[in-house]
């Protein structure tokens, strides 16, 4: 029996709008006509693609199929200069669900070949499946084959349904983890079993107002304001930075807000001044009586031993720099979320 992720009982999450739409995008296409708009006076070519492909997506079902094939169609193939296609383009696939889920391997695109598969086995019991969308890649489809005969159903819900959005730089879209489940992000949901938006845009976060109207428009839970990196100056990023946030909070006065700054704060032109406009806008939101607001400083996440081998370029975390990255935020989200 085949299904597509686009067939009931399998749910995809991490796609705005999916149940409404049916279409596999973070950024609606108006909303990606503004970006490129936007982003073309600055030279900017790549926004269009980085907000249609689906960072951050996944399907899940349960089954007590023995055997189960993954079949990947990808509409676009982009190598990653500092990402193998392992990292950047293949789907990864898990069974179980939270701290438990196992590994079972990707399915994985040839150099030239815009799909990829992979077939493996479990127990005959009903088990959770889900299935991790590559982040650098616009997706077309994945096709679930299992036992005929065998039963499928929804997956277990998330504990915390409503998404938590993050919003910052190529570092939130997960660059340069090995794997697209080793992102900061990821390992959150997992840890803490909530559903999430990826709204990391490589190289493109500038503190869009208009992307803030989106966010608001998805109603989510937490807002993690990871906009930092992307800003071109530390003036650009005074002049953008808390009026976003301002944006913001007048749309949802109560939304829980948790402001971060760069963790690779050692070789960050500016580092200093960056960090203090990002707790300036913090600072400002207490004084006002903003008791929705939550500030890591970045210079944190690394801690004080072996910071040298936490990035692949001194910019964006390995999968130890985003394994400690998780842990410094886990605490704070998990106080956020327990609060909702």
């Amino acid at each position: 029996m085949k299904y597509s992720i686009f067939d009931y009982p399998v749910k995809v999450y991490g796609v705005p709008n999916f149940e409404k739409n049916r279409k596999l995008e973070r950024f609606p296409e108006e909303l990606r006509k503004r970006l490129v708009e936007f982003h073309s006076r600055a030279g900017d070519t790549m926004i269009n693609h980085l907000a249609a492909r689906t960072t951050g997506g996944r399907a899940a079902f349960r089954t007590d199929s023995e055997n189960i094939r993954i079949e990947m169609k990808l509409k676009t193939l982009e190598h990653d200069v500092g990402m193998s296609r392992f990292a950047c383009s293949s789907a990864a696939v898990y069974t179980g669900r939270g701290e438990s889920l196992t590994y079972k391997g990707l399915a994985v695109p040839g150099f030239d070949d815009k799909t990829g598969e992979i077939t493996f086995t479990k127990d005959k019991t009903m088990e959770d499946v889900m299935i991790f969308f590559p982040r650098n890649e616009i997706l077309d489809d994945i096709i679930i084959t299992i036992d005929d005969g065998a039963h499928i159903s929804a997956p277990t819900p998330y504990k915390y349904e409503k998404p938590v959005i993050f919003f910052g730089s190529s570092i939130t879209e997960g660059g340069h983890a090995a794997l697209v489940t080793n992102a900061y992000t990821a390992l959150l949901s997992r840890w803490l079993d909530f559903e999430y938006y990826n709204f990391g845009l490589s190289g493109s976060c500038l503190g869009q107002i208009m992307i803030g109207e989106y966010i608001c428009s998805l109603e989510p839970s937490v807002l993690v304001y990871d906009y930092d990196h992307n800003a071109p100056t530390a003036e650009y990023l005074r002049k953008t930075h808390e009026p976003f946030f301002k944006f913001v909070r007048e749309k949802m006065p109560t939304l829980p807000v948790l402001f971060l700054t760069t963790p690779n704060f050692d070789y960050m032109p500016e580092a200093d001044e960056r960090r203090n406009i990002i707790r300036c806008t913090y600072e400002n939101a207490l004084s006002a009586g903003d008791r929705n607001v939550y500030f890591i400083d970045g210079e944190g996440f690394f801690g004080k031993d072996e910071r040298q081998f936490c990035t692949t370029d001194t910019i964006h975390p390995n999968d130890y720099g985003f394994q400690k990255m998780a842990k410094v935020i886990e605490p704070i989200m998990k106080e956020i979320l327990e609060k909702l």
